[in-house]
């Protein structure tokens, strides 16, 4: 057997270091050439889950193949390396968000269960019935579900922060809404729908000022701000990693160390504990007080390769890159009769979620397939939102730096054949 390699950051594609490069970055993403009912894929559903590049596929292939064992605790070489890979990815995770500690990164299966953990560790542990957390109507399920469920155990109080017609998170009215009784703020980052980008660092302070605790749902606000929790002064923050160009079934949960030091566990198992007899258990600290049971090993080794490619093509030129995107599709789209883009927040990502009159979100979806365009169609688990806007469902289309200015033209003449087919 070859000897295998510790974790690294694997060279990526050659993209210009002063220059944005999209059909190289494209090359390196084996979907971008699917042909879908015979027409060349045009991937727009990246904000449900981005496609990889084939650096995280092979670095994850040799993770399989050269370098597996379970972690921790094991006296051979190989869990050895396997262990070294994974805490690895933990420094590349901390470092990405700029943790002060590797201690503060929880590896989860994802954004969904890292909410659930604080939650279900935090809220049983520190809420009390009457205390209040503020979410806003932007929220995912996955960050209104786990307060809701919380509530109707503890008796909390959930109260919701407003936002107007073109999605901008109101803050005066956030402000308001703050009181001695407040014990925690949960608001996304971006949201999923609307691509709305809240002021995160802003919503903190106030927040801090009025002694509740802030978490974030940076699920698709890392993917296209990216974030340095120590900056923003973030609590908790939580991402997924198949957002972020990564594999499914890994998640993060950055706390600050004194908060996941009095958290108790979420969940028990193996590898998490200190000492186990029949009359009592002791746990070990965090993070590995919150991860039971095996981890996601490859996946965290995945994430940390997705992270490495990010970082090597730049965060500030795929911000750039899609920025472009969105003002492009924007201007294409408003341009369209009888279609009415739901979100126009002055700090946005390249999301946008649309009606078209006359023809339904899902048979839009099913219509532009046939072209080989893909959008996400529905509520996007946001059916709160759903409701502030009066709409049962949008179709949604989400950009990512693999999408290029051509894509949003064949986006166009697909949505004026379906509006053909209906009129």
């Amino acid at each position: 057997m070859n000897a295998p390699a510790t974790l690294k950051s694997d060279p990526i594609s050659e993209v210009a270091a002063n220059s944005y490069d999209v059909d190289r970055i494209r090359a390196d993403f084996p979907a971008m050439s699917l042909i879908i009912n015979d027409h060349p894929l045009v991937f727009l559903d990246s904000g449900a889950s981005a496609q990889k590049p084939v650096q995280v596929l092979e670095r994850m292939d040799r993770a399989y193949r050269e370098e597996y064992a379970n972690v921790h605790r094991g006296a051979y070489r190989l869990s050895e390396l396997a262990t070294e890979n994974y805490e690895n990815a933990r420094k590349t995770v901390a470092k990405f968000m700029n943790a002060a500690s590797v201690g503060e990164i929880v590896f989860t299966r994802n954004a969904t269960a890292a909410i659930n953990l604080v939650a279900s560790s935090y809220g049983r542990a520190f809420l009390a019935e009457g205390d209040e957390i503020i979410i806003s109507y932007m929220e995912h399920h996955a960050n209104i579900v786990p307060w809701q469920m919380l509530r109707d155990e503890k008796g909390i109080v959930i109260k919701v922060a407003p936002i107007d017609d073109d999605g901008n998170f109101l803050m005066q009215e956030f402000a308001e809404m703050l009181t001695p009784k407040t014990k925690l703020v949960a608001i996304t980052h971006t949201s999923n729908v609307l691509g709305t980008i809240t002021p995160i660092k802003d919503i903190a302070q106030l927040a801090h000022d009025h002694g509740a605790l802030v978490l974030f749902d940076g699920a698709q606000g890392i993917v296209h701000c990216g974030v340095d929790v120590q900056d923003v002064d973030a609590d908790f923050y939580v991402f997924t990693g198949h957002k972020l160009y990564g594999p499914t079934g890994i998640g993060v949960l950055y706390g600050k160390k004194e908060l996941l030091e009095k958290m108790p566990p979420y969940q028990g198992g193996g590898d998490m504990v200190e000492l186990v007899t029949f009359e009592k258990t002791t746990y070990r600290e965090p993070p590995v007080r919150f991860e039971a049971g095996t981890p996601p090993i490859i996946e965290a080794v995945g994430l940390a390769a997705a992270i490495d490619y990010v970082n090597g093509i730049g965060l500030e030129a795929i911000q750039a890159h899609e920025a472009e995107l969105l003002a492009y599709a924007t201007e294409r789209m408003g341009a369209m009769n009888e279609l009415r883009i739901i979100g126009r927040a002055r700090q946005k990502c390249a999301i946008i979620s649309f009606t078209l009159d006359g023809v339904h979100p899902h048979d839009i979806g099913t219509i532009i397939d046939s072209r080989g365009v893909a959008v996400r169609a529905g509520h996007h688990c946001a059916q709160p939102l759903m409701d502030r806007f009066g709409v049962a469902a949008t179709a949604r289309a989400s950009f990512a730096m693999y999408n290029k200015k051509e894509e949003v033209d064949v986006l166009v003449d697909a949505l004026n054949y379906a509006k053909e087919i209906f009129a």
